[in-house]
């Protein structure tokens, strides 16, 4: 049987016939074992489907998790003996019934083995848990924490109207508001926005300074759980863990996450571990054996997976290979990991388990219900969720010259219950429509909405692009590959632009309508490429980290997001070859990437404000002069939008979420 790769090897592979070598098997297995088992491989930026490239490291990693299992499924020796003329009867006889004991003998350990492997004696570690709800109040509640005792639990509710912390004993009934809307913006998905000291006696808060491109715009304060004024508790710091023995494990908001641990009594730190730039850490906790420090790390808003790295530093292990929203690890024992994760169909997040070891998944959850955070007290006996549910609908909002309420916005009348991603086009309205866990494109001209194309097995990334001419391209991903397609706005004539490159956020059509712009992932990092109408190789026209760019009308130059910095990101512009093009300073905040230039104009709607709730601006790109066109309250929580061709009007879609805090009490034996 063949050996696995020798761990810590470093190096690229060039080929599938050198990622093939590597991993001694054929090019047929390791193809499939990528199409199935999620093998970390990469494909360079031209169209021959064959060629792809894999990293030496990533490969151990998958390999550690999965190399029994495979190892067995390429085995097929048979044994056979022979005998001579010469040998005796009585030898021939020792001789059969040795190979056949032998031959049960190894039957029985391989099907033993295979039980083992495949989990056959796992247990759900919730099975006998008892679930009860935890609040049940008006308004939404999220973003739990629990002290380590499992006595108390801290969360965010906008019960009083703005979003504040509330702190509860549990079982007492009575929940107290300990910020009384004293911190404007608390709400960040990203993060453990909330926590609790060892003693239980302050609660930890996040919180980020009006800018929050700045290291010092975010810092950790701290409300007395007995009522009283916020207080420093960590400067600079986003998220942070304390061990059993009194280490605290933290990470900053300079560029990477850089991870820091801090010893007892001492205040001398030291850094285990920076991501690249563009690249961040969340959600760090200890192993229960305080070896090593688990985060998720990934790029906003959905590539995220679980890695490890040694309280010594070092070169960090993945440990999941799911490139999808990933948060709030938590252990229920020294190898029992759970953690909140979507599939790779954008449904979810749900709840799951992993043995550390054989790093084998189990969903825990069933049904519709969405899971939004998870925490647990310190011996795992007791957690507490979120249970979320949410609808998205379509809203009109007239352009004005005031600040339009809510008020002055009405509901665009569809047949579906859960409708994103609204794109004007000549004489209609697209949308992506979610039902029952199929996307699909719909089309609203005349007063009549229709679907143009769906796809049981795809789902839709992004926001779909129309072109002057009517087509329409747009990305999907089917089993982890991404492709970019253009059709007719009737959904006629589709074809597939290309099919072997990770494709990221939404494309976006130049007004001449001869090429497309969308951008590529590249060793992680997204970068814009023009993919010609017609098919051919893209050619780079962005080479910093870009994404979801949007043409000028005049098609001079395009405007796209960069990379995240702290909570914000940048807004930047590059001519038609590539060439920077200036563009006044424009930083917004991470939740929402959308712009949109105002027909025939040079002026750009934005989203603006915090990271939870956001209204439209615009901004003349000229003079930098800025203008409010909504003021809605935080019910309207806008995630995607565009401007009608004639400029006069924005549809938005509107997120509505309802979300409960849920105990779980586990039952030992």
């Amino acid at each position: 049987m063949n050996e696995p790769p020798t761990a810590g090897q470093e190096g690229r592979l060039d080929s599938w016939k050198k990622i093939a070598a590597y991993l001694k098997r054929d090019v047929s297995t390791v193809q499939r074992w990528e199409r199935r088992e999620a093998m970390p491989v990469h494909r360079h930026l031209h169209d021959k489907q064959g060629s792809v490239y894999a990293f030496r490291s990533e490969l151990d990693a998958w390999w550690g998790g999965r190399s029994a299992r495979l190892a067995r499924e390429q085995s097929s020796a048979a044994d056979t003996v022979t005998a001579g003329d010469e040998d005796p009867p009585r030898a021939h006889r020792h001789r059969w019934l040795w190979w056949a004991a032998a031959a049960v003998l190894a039957c029985a350990g391989a099907g033993w083995w295979q039980l083992v492997r495949t989990e056959y004696f796992w247990k759900n570690p919730l099975a006998n848990a008892q679930y009860r709800s935890l609040t049940d109040i008006e308004g939404t509640q999220n973003a739990a924490a629990m002290s380590r005792d499992g006595s108390q639990v801290a969360f965010l509710s906008d019960r009083d109207g703005p979003m504040d912390v509330w702190v509860t004993q549990v079982g007492s009934g009575r929940f107290q508001n300990l910020t009384r809307g004293s911190v404007p913006e608390l709400v960040n998905p990203s993060i453990r926005t909330l926590g609790f000291s060892p003693d239980a006696a302050l609660v930890s808060i996040w919180t980020r300074q009006p800018d929050g491109s700045r290291p010092q715009d975010i810092s950790l304060q701290a409300a007395p759980t007995a009522g009283g004024s916020l207080r420093p508790y960590l400067g600079q710091t986003a998220e942070f863990d304390w061990s059993h023995d009194g280490r605290l494990v933290y990470h900053t908001t300079a560029p990477g996450d850089p991870l820091f641990v801090q010893e007892p009594q001492q205040t001398a730190v030291r850094q285990i571990y920076v991501a690249p730039s563009g690249v961040h850490c969340h959600f760090p906790i200890w192993s229960p054996d305080s070896a090593f420090i688990y985060f998720v790390r990934g790029v906003p808003p959905n590539e995220w997976d679980i890695w490890r790295v040694s309280t010594r530093g070092g070169t960090p292990e993945r440990i999941t290979f799911l490139n999808t929203r990933v948060t709030h690890p938590v252990f229920l024992d020294g190898r029992t990991l759970l953690y909140l994760a979507a599939d790779r169909d954008g449904s979810g997040p749900w709840l799951y388990s992993m043995d550390v070891e054989r790093r084998i998944a189990h969903r825990l959850t069933s049904g519709i219900e969405r899971y939004t955070s998870l925490a647990a007290s310190e011996d795992a006996a007791r957690l507490v969720v979120t249970v979320a549910t949410s609808k998205s609908t379509l809203w009109r909002v007239p352009i004005s010259d005031r600040a339009l309420t809510e008020t002055g916005v009405t509901r665009v009348a569809l047949p579906s219950s859960h409708a994103t991603s609204p794109r004007f086009g000549p004489d209609k309205l697209l949308y992506v429509s979610s039902e029952g866990g199929r996307d699909g494109i719909w089309k609203l001209a005349a007063g009549t909405s229709a679907e143009i194309w769906s796809d049981p097995r795809a789902r839709i990334t992004g926001a779909p692009s129309i072109s002057a001419d009517g087509r329409i391209a747009f990305v999907t991903e089917t089993d982890g590959r991404t492709r970019l397609h253009v059709m007719h706005d009737d959904g006629s004539d589709p074809k597939v632009i290309s099919d072997a490159l990770e494709l990221r956020g939404s494309p976006a059509w130049a007004p001449d309508g001869e090429s497309i712009a969308c951008a590529v992932n590249q060793n992680g990092t997204p970068r814009l490429f023009k993919f010609s109408a017609n098919g051919g190789s893209p050619a780079l026209l962005v080479s910093e980290y870009s994404i979801d760019p949007v043409w000028s009308p005049d098609g001079l130059f395009v405007v796209y997001s960069g990379a995240d910095v702290g909570t914000t990101f940048p807004l930047r512009a590059a001519a038609a070859d590539g060439r920077v093009h200036p563009l006044h300073s424009l930083i917004l905040t991470r939740g929402a990437r959308r712009v949109s230039f105002l027909r025939g104009s040079n002026t750009l709607v934005i989203l603006r404000g915090e990271i939870g709730n956001k209204n439209l601006w615009q901004v003349d790109l000229d003079t930098g002069m800025q203008r409010q066109l909504t003021s809605l309250s935080r019910n309207f929580v806008i995630k995607d939008f565009d401007v009608s061709s004639n400029g006069q009007e924005i549809v938005f879609d509107r997120v509505q979420e309802s979300s409960d805090l849920v105990l779980i009490d586990r039952v030992h034996h």
